[in-house]
């Protein structure tokens, strides 16, 4: 038993540091990770055992030399089993210098290549070498069961969240750990002269101890059972994934231009099987745009590193699943997005990073001509014939689908109350805007490129001789989506071509970008708002996007005015200045003069207000962009008019702007806009007794129904940007991008819809208040 006792030892900890790698494996796509810890743990801690009768300087060097050669191997065998083409000497010194931060930014499942194998692989060496050192030759094994268990400790962490608890394994590892001692135990039998008091003072000692743990346990044991059901920490979340530059960023951009080269070769597709129906041409998809900040759409997505299999979509109810796969050959496309069929399940023939919102691929190197890969998606075909009576879902999963920036041009606003009236149900709503678009816009190759506002305004509204109402693609798909928004519908839009179902090359002139609308069960439903005819209707014929003619006065009835006497006339007479010019002209020129300085200044606040929103809420790390969202959110309530307590959390005051301003004494009332969830704050009625009486109740004077305060639709939720803040507060630098995005969606609608709850003229004076560019640069000089 004495001379088996090493080799039990050796044993045991070896199937400690395996099972480190069984726990890791479970976010792998394959086994083959695994397999590599196991033999790096049967190597290290043998070659321990080999040598624990030789010096003890001589361990680390024979062992360093066989983790070379085994990490070689490994290596090797990961390239094949990935399909790794590069050079074995390139692939060995990138997986070395790259290894960590890929297995940390790498999509789950994490498949099985040479850079997100090597650290676990020298991990379990290293950490074998330590244990059976201590363990086997110098005789400690709780000390040499340290090194294991820091490993499986680090398993458990990188899986973070992903993973269920690890039941099997964690009692496996207990097991092995309480052999590996018990093994080494000595029984040392008391001496045959040990006195009584000895033996007493043995026994007292002994029970000290046991009512020690006894009592740690007592402490220390419901800590440690409320930590159960506690959410692990994901490493993942403190490390930058793969970013993309503005050309890939938005290549709604990029419309314009292929549709001005639309001969020129893009790439080349191929699928795997015939087309079954009609069409002639499949949607290839290059880009799904979700945020737009009234100057681009934007990609807005977080890509991970990812190998060949990709996490699945999940599958709607009722929706015909098709599994298909294509190959692509790049030829004149540039950029790092990689054009695949949605919604991508596996990709080979290149490394790629994957954005699972939106199933957009990115390659981390640029294309180069004569790239070849293949990609197998999984198509969704839901039940169209479900459409008339879907509803679009609402709450915080969409708020980023829904959100609007500052600055829509009324005219837009008014064009989207238009469409709506009447349109009870989101397909309708969403038809509607596809049909105005499709009946009244031209497509024109070379319109010039931008979807801003100003530009949709034109493009809507622009005269159609000065090339008005005319663009591409990308103005349609644009405008779909910003009405859409307008309307209540979460939307988005996708970049893409028009393949040919049969295979073929894709040109330029096959680009295309279409808008799609999430529905409840059908999920991301695309909507066609391309022209139907060559001659489209004006769009004045059924719409003039002219501004609200304010009420008129009802015609009073006065009492017969004598004839002006002569002196009357000479009072009415124009009175003239000094140097004979009348002075009514002087005035008039005067206030003309300050006006248009009103209306410059007016202007630069705006224009100024605009690029601090933009600052605050896209520039800097996502700790700053936290901090720029809560100053959106607190100066709206100051341009609210509501004060800003100093004295409240972000939670407490989140709490005190959920509830709209109390009514003031005299009835503030809101008027119901109809067709629209914005109200307009009107000012107290000042009325005569016998007018009050006059007027129907519950309705101002022509009649419109009046709203009270607690009718009105919440204000948006502001949760998600107090977690980020206290993120912020508590944990500096803990803060990713998709919570930066989420705070300043939320803050940015919160803004929106209190400023809706203004009368028209507060919300002009709102959009061109001065007081948000001094408020914080004065708190700043007063700290």
């Amino acid at each position: 038993m004495v001379r088996a006792r090493p080799y039990v030892v050796a044993a045991a900890l070896a199937g400690m540091l395996t099972l480190a790698g069984v726990v890791l494996g479970r976010i792998y796509a394959d086994a083959l990770l695994v397999q590599l810890v196991a033999g790096a743990a049967i190597g290290s801690v043998g070659a321990g055992l080999a040598t624990r009768r030789l010096p003890s300087w001589s361990a680390a060097p024979v062992s360093t030399v066989l983790l070379v050669a085994y990490a070689g191997i490994g290596l090797k065998i990961a390239a094949g089993h990935a399909g790794v083409t590069t050079p074995f000497t390139t692939t060995v010194r990138d997986s070395l210098v790259n290894g960590i931060p890929r297995l940390l930014t790498a999509m789950i499942p994490v498949e099985s290549t040479p850079d997100t194998v090597v650290v676990p692989m020298i991990a379990t060496w290293l950490a074998g070498l330590a244990a059976v050192e201590v363990g086997v030759r110098a005789r400690r094994v709780l000390l040499g069961t340290l090194t294991p268990a820091g490993l499986y400790a680090g398993a458990l962490y990188v899986v973070g969240p992903n993973e269920g608890a690890a039941a099997g394994p964690t009692l496996g590892f207990a097991a092995l750990a309480v052999t590996a001692l018990a093994v080494s135990a000595r029984r040392a039998a008391p001496p045959a002269d040990m006195s009584g008091k000895a033996r007493a003072r043995t026994l007292a000692g002994s029970a000290a101890g046991l009512v020690a743990v006894l009592g740690l346990a007592a402490v220390v044991g419901p800590w440690i059972s409320g930590q159960v059901d506690a959410a692990p920490v994901d490493p993942r979340r403190y490390v930058e994934p793969p970013q993309v530059d503005s050309l890939d960023e938005s290549p709604l951009n990029r419309i314009s231009g292929w549709m001005l080269a639309p001969k020129q070769q893009l790439f080349g597709f191929k699928p795997e099987s015939a087309p079954t129906g009609k069409a002639k041409t499949v949607k290839v998809r290059l880009a799904v745009l979700s945020d737009y900040d009234g100057v681009t759409w934007r990609v807005g997505g977080v890509y991970r590193n990812a190998g060949r299999v990709l996490p699945e979509q999940t599958t709607l109810a009722g929706a015909a699943v098709t599994d298909v796969r294509q190959q692509f050959s790049i030829a004149g496309l540039t950029g790092r997005l990689l054009p695949a069929v949605a919604t991508p399940t596996g990709v080979s023939g290149a490394r790629v990073a994957y954005d699972a919102d939106t199933g957009t691929l990115i390659r981390p190197e640029s294309l180069t001509s004569g790239l070849t890969y293949t990609v197998t998606s999984r198509v969704q075909t839901p039940d169209l014939n479900m459409l008339p009576g879907a509803q679009s879902p609402s709450g915080d999963e969409v708020v980023r689908y829904l959100s609007v920036s500052d600055g829509v041009p009324d005219s837009v606003r008014r064009l989207a109350d238009h469409l709506a009236e009447g349109n009870g149900g989101s397909y309708d709503r969403a038809l509607a805007i596809q049909e105005f678009l499709a009946e009244h816009y031209r497509e024109t190759a070379d319109a010039p490129s931008g979807h801003a506002y100003p530009n949709l305004a034109y493009f809507l509204f622009g005269p159609r001789d000065q090339g008005g109402q005319e663009g591409t693609s990308e103005q349609f798909a644009a405008s779909f989506a910003l009405l859409a928004r307008l309307t209540g519908l979460p939307s988005r839009v996708v970049v893409g071509f028009d393949a040919p179902a049969a295979g073929g090359e894709v040109t330029g002139g096959d680009a295309v970008a279409w808008p799609e609308v999430l529905f409840n069960d059908l999920g991301w439903v695309a909507f066609d708002p391309m022209p139907t005819s060559d001659d489209p209707t004006p769009v004045e014929q059924d719409f003039q996007p002219k501004p609200t003619t304010p009420p008129t006065t009802p015609p009073q009835t006065s009492a017969p005015v004598d004839p002006p006497s002569a002196s009357a006339s000479a009072v009415a007479a124009p009175v003239e200045a000094a140097d004979g010019v009348p002075a009514g002209v002087v005035a008039g020129g005067t206030s003309g003069s300050l006006l248009v300085l009103l209306v410059v200044a007016a202007l630069v606040v705006a224009r100024l207000r605009r690029g601090l929103h933009r600052r605050r809420l896209y520039d800097g790390s996502p700790d700053q962009r936290i901090a720029g969202a809560w100053l959106e959110f607190t100066d709206a309530l100051r341009l609210a008019g509501q004060p800003v307590p100093d004295h409240l959390s972000a939670t407490e005051l989140a709490s005190y702007a959920a509830e709209p301003p109390a009514p003031r004494p005299g009835g503030l009332l809101r008027r119901a806009a109809p067709g629209a969830v914005a109200v307009l704050e009107r000012s107290a009625l000042k009325k005569t007794a016998p007018e009050r009486t006059a007027t129907a109740p519950g309705t101002d004077p022509d009649g419109t129904a009046l709203e009270s305060p607690e009718a009105q639709a919440p204000l948006p939720p502001l949760d998600q940007l107090v977690d980020a803040l206290n993120t912020v507060g508590f944990a500096p630098g803990a803060a990713d991008p998709g919570q930066a995005d989420r705070a300043g969606a939320q803050a940015v609608a919160y803004a929106a819809a209190l400023k809706e709850r203004r009368s028209r003229w507060r919300r002009i004076w709102w959009s061109i208040h001065p007081g948000p560019l001094r408020w914080h640069r004065r708190r700043q000089v007063n700290d």
